[in-house]
Parts: structure tokens; sequence; C-alpha cells
């Protein structure tokens, strides 16, 4: 076998002339666009990176603010919520309130309606006994109805302290005060009897008072004696109303 060592020269020459031409117009061109391709790549991946911590940042703030509207809405119902226990309390303290006057007012006109029924249950009983004691009085003699009263009021003179008795007849008047007139001729017979009880002499003059419908008493100025059936009535009466119930 003979070689052309001009024709395998010629070939390597073409191998060499063919691979300068792939790398000064292919392999340059595809390698710079492979170039240009790995860094558009590479930037495309830098955005999506970008982006993805753009959007894991606002999905942070996003979920900063839901936990912040959920930290308002929390203490929006709180305040709510101690708001209307509040407003509550306000009204239950109100109606209690309100509840006590109506039951303060109602008791007040129970206990002035029972004190205006015992008033004229009183006045009623009053009159009542008045009428009694005229009745009574047109019935008994008016002398023996006039000792007894003077007997009454000699015993109750008597049952006075002495320095009592000394200080009503030093220096004053007396006054015999009947519920009707006493005849001049028993007159003396009463300033005698008064003056026994007293324990000496006294200046005494006689009145008239209808309203005692029957007794005898003694007024002066540091001296009061009541003998009468109106004070007798008082102090039933008196008794009466003690007795009875209050609001």
């Amino acid at each position: 076998m003979t070689i052309d060592w001009w024709t395998l020269g010629l070939q390597a020459v073409n191998v060499l002339i063919l691979i300068w031409l792939l790398s000064r117009f292919l392999w340059r061109p595809v390698a710079g666009i492979i170039a240009q391709r790995r860094t558009a790549a590479q930037t495309l991946l830098a955005e999506a990176q970008a982006d993805r911590d753009r959007a894991a940042a606002a999905l942070a703030d996003v979920e900063r603010v839901r936990a912040g509207f959920a930290q308002e809405r929390a203490a929006i119902l709180a305040e709510a919520h101690e708001a209307a226990q509040q407003a509550r309390a306000i009204q239950l303290a109100q109606a209690e309130a309100d509840a006590a006057q109506a039951r303060d007012a109602a008791k007040a006109a129970l206990a002035q309606e029972r004190q205006a029924a015992a008033r004229a249950w009183r006045d009623h009983a009053g009159q009542l006994a008045v009428d009694i004691a005229g009745r009574l009085l047109a019935q008994i003699d008016g002398a023996a109805i006039g000792d007894t009263f003077l007997a009454r009021l000699v015993g109750e003179i008597r049952a006075l302290p002495p320095e009592v008795r000394a200080q009503a007849v030093n220096g004053s008047a007396l006054r015999a005060v009947s519920a009707a007139p006493i005849p001049a001729g028993e007159q003396e017979r009463y300033r005698r009897q008064i003056d026994g009880a007293l324990g000496q002499p006294a200046e005494i003059t006689f009145a008239v008072d209808p309203g005692l419908l029957a007794g005898l008493e003694l007024h002066g100025a540091h001296l009061v004696v009541t003998n009468s059936w109106r004070a007798d009535l008082a102090r039933v009466l008196q008794d009466i109303a003690h007795d009875a119930p209050h609001g």
C-alpha cells in the first residue's frame, strides 16, 4: 500500500481549516449564545428568587396584618364585652334603685294612709267619748259630780310635795276652774277644802270652762292640777294613739 503524503497533508490542512472555520463561525457564536442564554437564565432565576422573596415578605406582612387584625378584633370584642357588662350593671343598679324608690314610696303612702286612718279613728273615738260623756252628765246629779271632782282635786293636791304646794301659794293667785258655774254658797266650802289641801290659806278665784266637760282644776303661776273628763279623755286618746300600729 502506498501512502500519498501530499494527499494526506492536504486532507490534514482541510481538517485544520474546517476546525478553524467551525471554531470561528460556529462554536464561538454558539458558545456566546449559550453564555447569553445562561446569563439570561441566571437573571431569570435571580428575578424569580427576588419575586419569591418579595412574595414571602408580602405574605409575612399579610400574616402580620392578619395577626394585628385578630388582636384588634379581640381587643374590640373585649372592650365591647366590658362596655356591655358596665351598661348591664348600670341598668341593674338603676332598676334596683327605682324598685327601692317605688317600695319606699309605697311604704310611705301606706304609712300615711295608716296614720290618716288612725287619726280619723282617734278623732271619731274622741268625738264619741265626748258624746257619751255629755249623755252621762245629763243623767248624773250635778252636785254629786261637783263633790266627786272636789274630792279628787283635794286628794291630788295633798299628794304633791310640800315645797311644790308652798311655791304654788307663795305670792300668786290661784284659779279653781270648773265645767259649770259653782254657786256662790258653795264656793267658800270649795275654798276651805282647797286651802286645807294646800296647808295654808290661798287667794282663790273661780272660773268656768265648759270644755272641761266635767271636773274641777286648779291653775296657778307655778301649779296646774288637771282634774276633768277632758284631761281623762286626752289621756285615753293618747294611750290609744300610742298603742295604735305604726307604719
